[in-house]
């Protein structure tokens, strides 16, 4: 078996070496490659490089069969990962992106590089998997152990390129965590400011500095909740986006051209 691991916080990240020792110690005979950003691309979304050429670098990586780092995208990483591979004539069976430092949940999957990259996956037809810890100063991985192999498991028993799994583990140690749950994704709130600075004829805006809004009355099986809660969170999130139950309505709406 062949698993290509990815992240979004760069090739040096401790969440991705964390990761590949745990796959290694879950598929032993599996081989792994590693192609990941050479520097923090947090918050990168999907986008690919067009215009500009994607450097990648041999790196020394522990337990990997090779690893290269990349001037690209977290989604850069997915499809030249899969074209390195291909030159050994290999494919990835799974792709595995993380683990993450810091959590993706609710619609901060729509800014993640590390949820992105899992969707190129699939969209390469590659059943895929994001792995997230819920601290960006995390220091407990203990139980990524056992759910990191058990994940994976069941993604290459689905064998899908329509969803993936997206897994948020709170910085606990693993007897602290209350268990799984099977969540749907739920909405992060911030109170959102930038620092501005104003530099000769130019305003920039220099400093994001969100900060997350504790909210309550949360469904059961919202991920934002699971996570407040010291649970384990697994949404399933499909790359299709289109909203069904109006596309029947709209040809009603009278829109003009």
């Amino acid at each position: 078996m062949n698993i290509l691991i990815v992240n979004d916080d760069g090739i040096t990240a401790l969440g991705i070496h964390e990761l590949v020792k745990y796959l290694h110690k879950g598929y032993p005979d599996a081989k792994l490659y590693v192609c990941a950003p050479d520097r923090q691309r947090t918050a990168a979304g999907h986008g690919i490089t067009l215009r500009d050429p994607v450097i990648l670098k041999e790196e020394e990586f522990e337990f990997t069969k090779a690893a290269w780092s990349c001037s690209g995208t977290p989604a850069d990483c997915v499809k030249a990962g899969i074209r390195m591979m291909s030159l050994d004539g290999q494919r990835p069976n799974l792709v595995c992106s993380g683990i993450n430092m810091g959590s993706n949940l609710g619609s901060d999957v729509l800014y993640s590089g590390t949820v992105s990259a899992a969707l190129e996956g699939i969209i390469c037809g590659i059943p895929s998997v994001a792995f997230s810890v819920c601290d960006h100063d995390a220091t407990h991985f203990d139980a990524f152990e056992t759910l990191v192999p058990s994940v994976c498991e069941r993604a290459l028993k689905e064998n899908t390129n329509r969803w993936i799994m997206n897994v948020n583990v709170p910085d606990l140690p693993k007897e602290e965590i209350k268990g799984i749950r099977y969540t749907k994704l739920g909405e992060r709130i911030y109170g959102e400011d930038f620092s501005v600075e104003r530099k000769g004829d130019h305003i920039v805006c220099q400093l994001y500095l969100g900060y997350e809004v504790e909210q309550e009355e949360l469904p059961l099986d919202n991920d934002v909740r699971a996570y407040q809660e010291n649970y384990i969170s697994i949404t399933p999130v499909h790359r299709d986006l289109t909203k069904d139950e109006l596309v029947e309505a709209m040809p009603g709406w009278g829109i003009q051209w």
